[in-house]
């Protein structure tokens, strides 16, 4: 079994709002890996006086611990739980009602000798690699599948980059974030209910050869960028590693036009091979 995971902020200047971790028990029979991706608020108060850094350092800790430690405990429920104790944690200090309060998208996978689960919220990625080298994203695509109005706005910010447009699309996403009836998209934020809307799903531990766990900012390799596809960026991070795949994502952010939102984002990659 080998991991190899990087993780570079998309400013330097900047903390990186990224989290990465994996745990192997002693006994070498099975794991757990934990990938987030800090939600960067706009420019403003979001209720909180700690921050993102923090908010994911305590949420991923929690979810790595409990993925690890509790096999009784389904992955959702190891979410929930630690969405509620790192809501507890500055629950007194912070308000957590505030719609930029911190939050993250959410990846995790743990495994032992019979079977591999894994866990997908919001826009990070986990890609599986099978048995017979059959490589399958594992996406949450709530987020890519706005309403039309959201992603005119969206397509109105990256071809004009006004900062009118920017605010007026902020806002309209802002209001599809963890919307109650169910016609936005989900973030771990301080709400536990929404665990239950992750994406999940298991395997047989002989039919999964390797996972490879990415946050939205490598991903753009292939879904702003369009290098390739899901195993053509596989194959990349298998032959030439994490930091490979992070500095070819660098290579294009610096080619393109600045009008896509952040132009460097922080980036995360974590492979993990169980074979």
């Amino acid at each position: 079994m080998r991991i190899d995971m990087v993780t570079e902020p998309g400013n330097p200047q900047r903390p990186n709002e990224d989290y990465v971790s994996a745990a192997l028990p002693a006994s070498g029979c099975g794991g757990a890996l934990v990938v987030l991706d800090g939600v960067t608020p706009p420019e403003g108060t979001d209720g909180c006086r700690h921050g993102v850094p923090w908010f994911v350092a305590r949420l991923g800790g929690a979810l790595l611990e409990l993925a690890g430690a509790r096999r009784d405990m389904e992955l959702a429920e190891c979410l929930a739980v630690a969405v509620a104790r790192t809501a507890d944690a500055h629950r007194e200090t912070c308000d957590l009602f505030h719609p930029r309060t911190p939050q993250a998208t959410v990846v995790a996978a743990r495994w032992d000798e019979e079977r591999v689960e894994h866990l997908v919220l919001s826009d990070s990625a986990l890609v599986l690699e099978t048995a017979d080298g059959t490589v399958r994203p594992v996406l949450d695509r709530r987020l890519a599948e706005l309403p039309p109005a959201v992603q005119a706005l969206r397509d109105r910010v990256r071809l004009t980059g006004e900062e009118p447009d920017r605010a007026a699309y902020v806002r309209a996403v802002e209001g599809l974030r963890n919307a109650p009836d169910g016609s936005g998209f989900y973030t771990a934020a301080a709400d536990p209910g929404v665990a239950a809307q992750a994406v999940t799903g298991s395997h047989l531990r002989a039919d999964v050869r390797a996972l490879l766990a990415l946050t939205d900012g490598a991903t753009r390799w292939t879904e702003t960028f369009h290098l390739g596809d899901w195993a053509g960026l596989f194959a990349l991070v298998r032959k030439e590693g994490p930091r490979a795949l992070i500095h070819r994502v660098r290579t294009a952010e610096s080619e393109s036009p600045p009008s896509r939102g952040k132009q460097h984002d922080d980036a995360t990659v974590l492979l993990a091979e169980l074979s």
